[in-house]
């Protein structure tokens, strides 16, 4: 995410870092790099230079040059305007109303239609509403049926009329239909174009104006850059839209968009994208998306995505389990189910700071658990409660079974067993210390 970005503005800032003198001529060096870096990436020319001279004017004013840790103190200052540049404060989303009407915008290919499915997840299992989904492309092939499996996938309803090519009366019906069956969130997946064009604009104007949705959230892809920005305020002008969705962020992203967009519409980023799973959804924080970019990463939401995952009913069990060395291969494969949703691990370990610059370059595969659920799943009931009963013979059948090599098997089981042992070792004060650590954690957020 951004590594381009947060690379550029690294070596930008660390002539800075140093134990050098710091002039007024180097601190205007390194921030001229810093815009390089900025337009590297595609951001608005005057958003560049603005922020750059918001910078320097700050840096000065607070005695950069006479600070003990003028690198430091600059580095903080362009992590607060990185902030302020993208949007300064977290977003809200709007969910009064009876039922929520939220209305999705943007051009073909955004991500419109998977991101709609990863809203009403993400507002069923977190905000516990019950969502209804909108089928409102009547013109792309099989976008009513993509929107179905989406619903399928997440056990949210569609609403869709196959024979109907009046986007509006669809959406009004929509909203009847979620009155009468008890949803409180209606999610209108619009339909897009290759390009903005006039059609386009007057018939999503139409269903904003017939449903005036309490939110309507324009979605972008973030690898477009300053295109996406250029079709934001295209939207913006017709649309009045409440906030931006920027999606993809997991790929070559460079950053133009997130950095510019708020500048330029002045409407703040609410959500991100973060992969293709439904699960892979975040809310936006200035703060800490500035944090990632400057490689300083970001524990906070590594923390909030641990605790969504956390069952004390089941830490409790587990924490019995292990205190009676009855710590098996299924209790370990639930602890995995857990990690991978929490989402891309390459993301997850951009989290942890200092992390980003260590795996540059270093492709991890979402998959990489993989190998080892097939092992642990060719295993019999008998073999993964009591792994000190596999044998060579034993070995031998798993290794066919999952496809694997008996020295991988046999490397998952010492793995295994170290990790018993040590979670066993835990169980002494070490153990009871970072279990307050936690609930206190849990007790901040």
């Amino acid at each position: 995410m951004f590594d381009n970005l947060s690379d550029k503005l690294d070596k930008a800032l660390h002539v800075l870092k140093g134990h050098g003198q710091i002039t007024e001529v180097n601190v205007a060096e390194t921030l001229k790099e810093v815009r390089r870096a900025l337009l590297d990436a595609d951001v608005n020319f005057k958003t560049a230079k603005a922020f750059t001279n918001s910078v320097k004017e700050k840096a000065l004013g607070q005695d950069v040059l006479t600070s003990l840790k003028p690198g430091q103190l600059m580095v903080k200052l362009v992590k607060d305007e990185l902030t302020e540049l993208m949007g300064g404060e977290t977003a809200g989303i709007d969910l009064s109303g009876a039922p929520t009407v939220i209305l999705m915008s943007g051009l073909q290919g955004s991500g419109k239609t998977t991101f709609s499915g990863k809203l009403a997840n993400y507002l069923k299992n977190k905000k516990t509403k019950k969502p209804l989904l909108v089928a409102c492309d009547v013109y792309r092939p099989a976008a009513i049926d993509q929107l179905h499996v989406v619903g399928d996938q997440i056990g949210v309803d569609v609403f869709s009329d196959r024979g109907n090519q009046d986007p509006v009366a669809i959406a009004t019906a929509a909203i009847a239909h979620a009155k009468a069956n008890g949803h409180n969130v209606v999610i209108v997946d619009t339909a897009g174009r290759l390009a903005i064009d006039e059609q386009m604009m007057k018939e999503i104007s139409n269903v904003h104006k017939a449903i005036n949705p309490n939110e309507t959230l324009f979605v972008v892809d973030s690898m477009t850059g300053q295109d996406a920005v250029n079709t934001a305020k295209a939207f913006n002008d017709v649309l009045n839209f409440d906030g931006v969705v920027l999606t993809k962020l997991d790929g070559d992203t460079r950053g133009g968009a997130a950095l510019s967009i708020k500048s330029v519409v002045d409407k703040p980023i609410k959500f991100i994208g973060t992969g293709e799973k439904m699960e892979a959804i975040d809310v936006f924080h200035p703060s800490r998306m500035a944090d990632r970019i400057l490689g300083m990463g970001d524990v906070v939401s590594l923390v909030e995505r641990a605790q969504e995952q956390f069952d004390e009913e089941e830490a409790r069990k587990l924490q019995k389990k292990i205190a009676k060395n009855q710590f098996g291969f299924d209790d370990f494969l639930s602890q995995i189910q857990q990690i991978k949703k929490m989402g891309n691990m390459k993301d997850l370990m951009g989290m942890i700071p200092g992390m980003g610059k260590a795996l540059k370059g270093v492709d991890i595969d979402d998959d990489a658990f993989k190998g080892i659920e097939a092992i642990i799943h060719s295993m019999t009931p008998e073999e993964r409660t009591n792994p000190a009963v596999i044998n060579g013979s034993r070995k031998k059948r798993i290794a066919k079974g999952s496809g694997t090599s008996i020295q991988e098997v046999n490397q998952l089981l010492k793995q295994f067993n170290q990790m018993s042992k040590m979670m066993k070792m835990m169980q002494g004060g070490g153990g009871r210390k970072m279990m307050q650590m936690m609930n206190n954690m849990k007790g901040m957020r």
